[in-house]
């Protein structure tokens, strides 16, 4: 089978530090690698991987303030599509704007929907001739028929077990308000534990006026968009991570990286979450900060090693990659 990936070209791929499409594409090219699958990653001209490395944009336009992201993605679609005629399939990591030239592809076409960024963009889903995939059954779309749900996987070989944490609690993700980084500080205040925060910072207003002022280097410390060592080493010390997101999440590498560490998850319930996470198991969902608070003093009640073993079963990389390959074992049969 000779399969197409399509990937995003933001970051370089696997990212450095943050760049969660990247993250996946990478994965998936590796795994696919691995079972055999001639392999051709779209992505940008300084990824790293055992895949065939094609394209054109020289690195992650949101690492060069020189390249317009319009252009180079325009120009990186353009390059792909017009061999896409070589591949048994091509599978799509980059939203919407492969999909409005869908018609000019010469092999069947998956998308991965990694989540909708507004309704506007449904038009070019619903209108290209593609086959979809779900990252959760949360973030499906009634216009849209889906052939399966694929959860991310995780590169568990990157997130060691770690059983004694320390008192500390975690904050991962962008800074944005989706995100509740001001929640999660509040929630560690009330709980009595020091809070670490990593990410990058999306939203520069909200992280001045509600992130910034409570940074003290003690009781809430900053590390920025940290890459896996460093984000692995934090998430392993910590007692939980703390999620408190505002809106649906699609659904959240942070929050399996997390469990992968044998570090629980306190998470609105919210999106996927109540897919994501194993109530009493992997963590706790709550929809307030006062049960959020609760639940922190209830999670060190968990086993951590049990923590791990959940995340190893659902959410290791070798499972997406054999989910995957049955979608596209279906789609070429087709």
């Amino acid at each position: 089978m000779r399969v197409a990936l399509l990937g995003p070209i933001a970051w370089r791929t696997p990212p450095r530090h943050y760049g969660p499409w990247e993250q996946v594409t990478g994965l998936l090219a590796e795994g696919l690698v691995t079972r055999g699958v001639d392999v051709t990653l779209f992505a940008t001209l300084d990824s790293v991987t055992s895949a065939t490395l094609d394209g054109v944009c020289p690195r992650g336009y949101a690492e060069d303030p020189d390249l317009d992201g319009r252009v180079w993605e325009a120009m990186h679609v353009s390059h792909a599509m017009a061999r896409s005629g070589r591949f048994d399939l091509v599978h799509n990591h980059l939203d919407w704007l492969p999909l409005a030239f869908a018609e000019h592809c010469r092999a069947p076409l998956l998308t991965t929907v990694h989540g909708f960024s507004g309704a506007g963009i449904l038009p070019a889903y619903a209108r290209a001739r593609s086959s979809y995939v779900s990252i959760s059954d949360a973030d499906r779309s009634a216009e849209l028929d889906y052939v399966a749900t694929v959860h991310h996987g995780v590169d568990l070989t990157g997130l060691p077990f770690t059983r004694d944490a320390g008192p500390g609690l975690a904050a991962f993700g962008r800074i944005h308000p989706d995100k509740g980084t001001h929640t999660a500080i509040e929630i560690a205040r009330l709980a009595g534990r020091p809070l670490t925060i990593c990410g990058i910072v999306q939203d520069e207003r909200y992280f001045a006026e509600q992130v910034a002022p409570h940074i003290d280097g003690d009781q809430v410390v900053f590390l920025g968009s940290v890459g896996p060592r460093r984000r692995a080493e934090v998430l392993g010390a910590s007692t939980a991570l703390l999620h408190p997101i505002a809106f649906d999440e699609p659904f959240g590498l942070s929050v399996v990286e997390s469990m992968a560490c044998g570090t629980p998850v306190v998470a609105y319930a919210r999106g996927s979450m109540p897919e994501v996470v194993d109530e009493g198991v992997t963590g706790f969902l709550v929809h307030t900060v006062g049960q959020a608070v609760d639940a922190v003093t209830r999670v060190a009640g968990l086993d951590r090693a049990g923590c791990r073993a959940r995340a190893r079963q659902r959410f290791g990389a070798d499972r997406m990659v054999t989910d995957y390959l049955s979608v596209y074992d279906h789609l070429t049969r087709r």
